[in-house]
Order: C-alpha cells, then structure tokens, then sequence
C-alpha cells in the first residue's frame, strides 16, 4: 500500500512511496551479501578509488539530488550543503581508510610466550543496516553507511519515510558507479521495513529518537548483532559570569534555531550567570527578533517550516505547558501556518523550573529557555539534569575557565566558547552519556574501525608442545 508523503512548505501529500515489506527487504540483503565478498576484495585502496569516482557522480548530479533534498525539507540552503557535505565525506574515508587500516593491522607481533607472535587482521561485518531521520536527511542517512563501504561492508539504509524523495536522485548517483551499485542500496519503507532490516543484517546503525531507539536495540539484541545508536539530546549551555553577555545571546540563538532548531546537537537549556542574565536576555530578544521566517521566498530568510508536522505540534504542547506552569514568553511563542507550512519565531522562555516539559524532553524546535544560577556549581547540576548526555557548551571569559567547568559535565562532546560544534568537526571521537545513545562512535577513526570483526591469526615460530610437556611429571617438576 502506497504511504503520501507531506510537503513541509504547502501542507499538501504531493509524494508516495511503496514501503517494501519483508520479502523484498530479504532480497535485496541477499543481494547486497552476495556482491560483498568480492567488494572486500578489492581492498582498501581499490575500494577508495571506486568511492573516489562515487564523488564526482555526486558532484555532477549535486542539483538534482538538493533539489529533492529541497523539497523534502523546505529548506534550500542546507540542503545543497548537505549534498556538498557528503562529497567531502566520501573523499575522506577514501583518503583516511587505507591509512587507519593499513596501521591497525601491523606486521607480526611478539607475545609474552616465546616463539609464538600475533598477526592481526580486520574482517568486515559482511552487511550493515542504517536507519535515519528525516531532519537532515541525505547527511544521516550516508554518515554510517560511507566508513562502512569503506571498510568492505555492504550497506543497507533505510531512510525516514517522512522525507524519501532524495533516495531516487541519490541513487541515480549510485548506479554511476557499479562496482558501487551491487554494495549499497537505500530503500523507501517505513516502521515496519526498518523491523524487517533489522532481521537481516550483522550490524546496526540508528540515529533517532530515543524511544525507537529501545526497540531498536531490543530487535538487534534479540538478532543477536551489535548496534550502534545515537539518540537524542536536550543540550545544555553554561554562560558564566566573564562571559561577554552580548557575544552569548548570539552564539546561543545561532547554535539553537540553526534548521529550525531541528538537530540532535541543538542548544534547548541555557544556563546564565545571575550577574549577566539581565543583559544577556535582552540581547537574545533583540537578536530572536531579527530572525526572518524563510516562508515567503525559500530564496530568502534564516530558519525554514518544521519538516515533521507532528514535530510542531510536540513543540507548540512544551510551549503551552510552559506558559501553563508560569514561564514568561519573551520572544515568539506561536506556530505560525504560512502557505500551509508550520514555522515557529525563536521562542525565548523566562522563569522556567524543571518540571516543565520543555527543560525535560527534547524539543527540537527553535526554543530557548533561559535559567539564571548563582554559583558554577549550581550550573554543572542543573545541566546535568535529565537522562540525556549528547553535547553541551560552556562560554565564559577563557577557554581555561570553559574548561573545567566543561570537564564536570555529563555530555559525549563540549563545545567551547561556541556551541552545537559536533555538527562541523568530524575528527573529535565521542561517546554518548546516558540515554543518548549507545555503542562506539561515529566520529574519528572509531567511525570506521567499529565495523571490523577483529580475527588473530597466533602463530607458532618453534616446535608445538607434546603432550608430554602437561603430563603430572612435568608439571610437577
């Protein structure tokens, strides 16, 4: 049965995609396994050429792979980075897998047992899923599956059904390039062709929120394959006292309505210095009310429509709540409908507690609660609120001072003096604290060396023991 699809800037289900159940989830992994032997043969070095040349396909189909990403997402600007920004990510692991591999399996190596050495060897898992979300697309979907190919894997993904259009143009890209084409496929489907992956490869990758996240892990457990999950966030930033209140409030609202506020690293906490909390809210209005709403124009504006109508309407009820319980709304506040696409002002929120849904539950939404503190170790405890622990940011007067208080939070990644930093820098090897995901990470060289099985070949220089040499005599002696 054919599954619309809605169009974030008219409202209207102006696409469909077939969800492909179980059956053909089956055959085309079957497919996937059988070219993969020979995709790993080819080695590191073969496999980065053939990446190499994936690149420039991309790069001569960037237009009509952003124009679909464009209309997936309402959003244009982003869209044509994204395609841009994984070109770059191809050639990267193109460049930097021979090298890690070639390192990591070293020549022969002596044991603390005479005459008997090591020689290590890496063998890929022989086919990897990926699940993404629909809130950057074309990114999510290809951050796992790229070191994967890189590795020697062959990669099933199955992206969001809330934003499919792009997978036709991308793997356009794909069939460019054969020896590529029988090792990665991207299908359309929804929930139930994600459960269906699940049953089919040897390893997993998810991003998304946290309670698919569990019964994703659960599926991989009962699978009995490894999983690597990245969940959400509900990111804090500490602003201390040295801070300059003014330079802040501006790195605050870019790090938090970037797309819309509609990204795992976004700021949705802020923590202020009592000493500067006064200028510093005043300078957050003025700069949320310099945000323009890119509805009329797509050519034009700062942050687009939410992607995921159900997403506004999760930010709208935190809003309420909030307002309900006693918050202030200094700045926005409303979702706004402007030719049937759903946008939200940067939303400013004064007075809030705890308890409100908004400091508790990731928004993903362009909404910036604000809380004064009074001394850094009221701030470290209130960041470290909740069962969330992706990023976070700390902005005062020194990088040193940032420091320390970022080395006392319970967060995988800490951008200093800035914030939302994991999105641009991919060399930094994180791990995720709490319930914001599990298993190695994505980022640095771990986000290639986690889809190798590691095999030991243990090699005997000498004469093999009789077994005489465990008799009682021997050993007693």
């Amino acid at each position: 049965m054919s599954l619309g699809v809605r169009n974030p800037r008219t409202g209207l289900i102006d696409y469909s995609i077939d969800p492909l159940g179980p059956g053909e989830v089956a055959a085309r992994a079957a497919a996937l396994r059988e070219a993969q032997p020979g995709w790993a043969a080819l080695g590191p070095e073969g496999r980065a050429q053939v990446l190499l040349r994936w690149a420039e396909a991309i790069d001569r189909r960037t237009d009509e792979i952003a124009e679909a990403l464009t209309i997936d997402t309402g959003r244009r600007g982003i869209s044509r980075m994204e395609v841009a920004g994984l070109a770059r990510l191809v050639r990267r692991w193109a460049e930097a897998a021979p090298r890690l591999i070639g390192d990591a399996e070293a020549k022969e190596a002596p044991t603390s047992i005479p005459g008997i050495s090591v020689q290590p060897r890496l063998v890929p898992y022989p086919l990897i899923g990926a699940i993404s979300p629909w809130n950057f697309p074309l990114t999510l979907a290809l951050i796992d599956a790229v070191p994967a190919l890189a590795a020697g894997c062959a990669v099933l993904v199955k992206p969001s059904e809330v934003t499919p259009r792009f997978i036709a143009p991308l793997m356009r890209s794909v069939g460019d390039v054969p020896e590529l084409a029988a090792v990665l496929d991207l299908i359309e489907g929804d929930g139930a062709t994600g459960a269906a992956l699940v049953e089919q490869v040897d390893f997993l990758c998810f991003t998304g929120s946290v309670a698919t996240g569990r019964k994703v892990s659960e599926a991989a457990a009962r699978a009995f394959i490894p999983a690597s999950l990245e969940l959400g966030g509900k990111d804090p930033m500490i602003v201390l006292a040295s801070a300059d209140p003014v330079a802040a409030a501006a790195t605050a609202l870019r790090a938090s309505v970037v797309n819309t506020g509609q990204a795992c690293q976004s700021i949705e906490r802020i923590y202020v210095a009592r000493a500067i909390a006064g200028p510093f809210l005043d300078a957050l209005v003025r700069e949320a009310e310099k945000v323009r709403l890119n509805a009329a124009d797509i050519a034009e504006g700062d942050i687009g429509p939410f992607i995921f109508a159900r997403q506004a309407e999760i930010v709208a009820a935190q809003i309420d709540d909030a307002r309900a319980k006693g918050a202030r709304i200094l700045a926005g506040g409303e979702v706004e409908e402007h030719g049937g696409g759903l946008y939200l002002r940067p939303t400013i929120l004064a007075d809030v507690t705890p308890e409100m849904a908004v400091m508790r539950e990731e928004t993903f939404g362009p909404v910036l609660p604000v809380t004064p503190f009074d001394t850094v170790e009221e701030a470290v405890a209130l960041a470290n609120q909740g069962s969330f622990g992706l990023s976070a940011a700390v902005i005062a007067g020194t990088t040193g001072e940032a420091a320390a208080v970022a080395a006392r939070l319970e967060a995988g990644a800490v951008s200093i003096n800035d914030g939302a930093l994991t999105s641009m820098v991919w060399e930094a090897e994180k791990s995720s604290f709490k319930l914001s995901g599990l298993g190695p990470s994505r980022m640095g060289a771990s986000g290639l060396m986690r889809f190798f099985r590691r095999q030991a070949l243990i090699v005997q220089q000498g004469a093999p023991l009789p077994l005489g040499a465990y008799s009682e005599e021997a050993l007693g002696r």
